[in-house]
């Protein structure tokens, strides 16, 4: 084995590695929220949770990816850790599809030409130049990721058949033979496969490897099954890596991965050697080929899933036993690995922003409440803790979509998505802001003992009802995605700022009377003041609801115009309505 092939050989291999990234990379990008999806579908059915993992590692071809997923997804409160070990079991048994793509390359193919096809030398190229065709000419981007993925898939196929190539002198040098010889030490074999797959961070990649030493002749049962049981410990490191900085629940799920691999490897290992020790298998000593490189990596993790999978809860207690208990976590805190897959990192961001949403929301109905009904200690308190919980939302979710979008690829509808997103928690933590300003009116006329006259007093009544109304109408367009419902938000805006207009020109009229003081009137504006504007946040997130009709639109500035100068029989009907509600006469 000269110089020569020693370059290809790990040119082969530079290939293989950077065509698997490439092609777990686009297919993430390809199936897009969709993996989101699958995954709360993982309810606590670990069966349902087994299928789920065996069909999302199939799709993106990457255990270590989906485990990094679920570390991601525990840490940001998307999952629970019970509802992880069923997806775990299904990612081993999902990751083993790439090794039997892979036995590909060891197709005897003869003269049959539909044989020849199926030889990665000829569909790799094939799909290469399909990839380039889609990559050059294709208008989407989803059309652009469906090409990298062939592309990747090409490489990485080419990798495959480099470092078989480069394998072929391998055949003659009884030194080869000598140093395979040294692996017959099943716990050197379970070592050498754990190291050499923790440091290439994929367990598909080192049973590729694998498979293409294979091809020399000079692999036995005996060296290969070792090598494979510690290739699938050694996936664990990607995860172990991932828990690092991370809650205890995902750090849990590490643990739970990493238990599975090494009790079902010591677990088949002992079987395995046992039952040779008694019944001296003959298979043992025969070479192995690629094709039964997969089968035996595919029996290993389907069988360690029988064995383990009805001690779910049990792997659930040991991680509980192994990670204890601290101090609770920041509750909006989004894992930053969920960036690896933008739409899904996307998504979460939207269901945190769910979040803050109902926070805010609460924090209003419980100022206006107390304007209703009299200034509450309990409530005040809350108000605050409540307003600084809302901004921490904003700040952090504003500075993680900020990072996504500087340092991932979106596609167009997730950049449109992250962009609403932006919009929509600026305008709700204004609206809490409000809340925070209503509360600290009510207290001061609770300290203050100041008291409203009668006129003053039925006027906050009658606009109370009307704020409410429209930051709960437009809250819950926005959170049911129900884009007509927000046409209502305009006319009741206009019934709102009507409204206060004229109870300050009241107001003015009573302290010309002597009726109100000073004092009061300070605190009386204040509440309209924010009344108003707190009536003004929710059009405009009324107007980010109504732009679901149409996602793919840029004009923000000008869509949000429209939206808000429309001037219909519709809108006129709804604003006859609102002023007859809140102001007792009809127009």
């Amino acid at each position: 084995m000269d110089v020569f092939s020693f370059v290809t050989l790990f040119g082969g291999l530079a290939f293989f590695l950077y065509g698997m990234h490439v092609l777990s990379e686009s297919l993430k990008k390809t199936a897009g929220g969709k993996l989101e999806k699958l995954l709360k579908k993982a309810t606590d059915n670990p069966f349902k949770g087994l299928a789920i993992g065996t069909v999302i590692t199939i799709a993106i071809q990457s255990s270590s990816a989906m485990t990094v997923m679920l570390v991601g997804f525990v840490n940001s409160g998307i999952m629970e850790l019970s509802q992880t070990v069923g997806v775990i079991f299904g990612s081993d048994i999902g990751t083993t599809l790439t090794a039997w793509i892979l036995s590909l390359a060891g197709i005897d193919s003869g003269d049959n030409f539909f044989m020849q096809l199926l030889k990665p030398s000829c569909f790799s190229l094939i799909l290469a130049l399909i990839g380039v065709l889609m990559l050059m000419a294709g208008k989407k981007q989803r059309q652009k990721d469906i090409g990298t993925m062939l592309l990747g898939f090409a490489v990485l196929m080419e990798g495959m058949t480099m470092m078989a190539g480069s394998m072929e002198p391998l055949k003659e040098m009884d030194e080869f033979t000598n140093i395979l010889t040294a692996f017959n030490n099943p716990f050197l074999g379970v070592l050498a496969g754990m190291v050499v797959t923790g440091v290439i961070q994929s367990s598909a990649a080192s049973i590729g490897i694998l498979q293409s030493l294979s091809m020399t002749g000079k692999l036995t049962y005996a060296v290969a099954i070792p090598l494979i049981l510690g290739a699938n410990i050694g996936t664990c490191a990607t995860a172990v890596l991932s828990s690092i900085g991370v809650s205890r629940d995902a750090k849990r799920v590490t643990v739970i991965h990493v238990a599975i691999k090494l009790i079902g490897a010591a677990v088949w290992l002992i079987v395995i050697y046992v039952l040779n020790a008694v019944f001296d298998f003959a298979f043992m000593d025969k070479t192995i080929g690629i094709v039964e490189i997969a089968a035996v990596h595919t029996v290993f993790n389907i069988a360690n899933t029988i064995l383990l999978f009805p001690f779910s809860k049990l792997l659930v207690k040991l991680a509980h036993l192994i990670v204890k208990e601290s101090d609770e976590e920041q509750e909006f805190k989004l894992d930053e690995r969920l960036m690896l897959t933008p739409a899904i990192a996307v998504a979460e961001c939207r269901n945190s922003m769910y979040k803050m949403i109902n926070k805010a929301k609460i924090g209003l109905d419980k100022s206006m409440a107390m304007l209703l009904n009299g200034y509450n200690d309990d409530d005040y308190e809350f108000i605050k803790k409540n307003e600084e919980k809302v901004d921490g939302y904003e700040d952090y979710l504003g500075a993680y979509l900020m990072k996504l979008t500087s340092t991932q690829h979106l596609s167009v509808e997730d950049k449109n998505r992250s962009s609403r997103i932006l919009q929509t928690i600026g305008e709700v933590e204004r609206i809490a802001d409000h809340a925070n300003y209503l509360s600290d009116s009510s207290e001061e006329l609770h300290t203050k003992n100041i008291k409203f006259s009668p006129e003053a007093q039925a006027e906050i009544n009658r606009i109370i009802p009307a704020v409410t109304e429209i930051y709960t109408k437009a809250l819950e367009c926005y959170l049911s995605g129900n884009a007509s419902g927000a046409e209502d938000v305009g006319p009741l805006r206009i019934v709102i700022s009507e409204m206060c207009d004229q109870f300050k020109s009241n107001h003015v009229d009573r302290l010309a009377q002597g009726v109100c003081t000073t004092e009061q009137g300070f605190v009386f504006n204040d509440i309209l003041y924010s009344c108003v504007r707190i009536a003004e946040h929710s059009l405009n997130i009324a107007a980010i609801a109504y732009r679901f009709k149409d996602v793919n639109r840029t004009d923000s500035a000008t869509y949000m115009h429209d939206f808000k100068q429309r001037k219909d029989k519709a809108s006129e009907r709804k604003y006859k309505e609102y002023y007859a509600k809140y102001n007792g006469v009809k127009v």
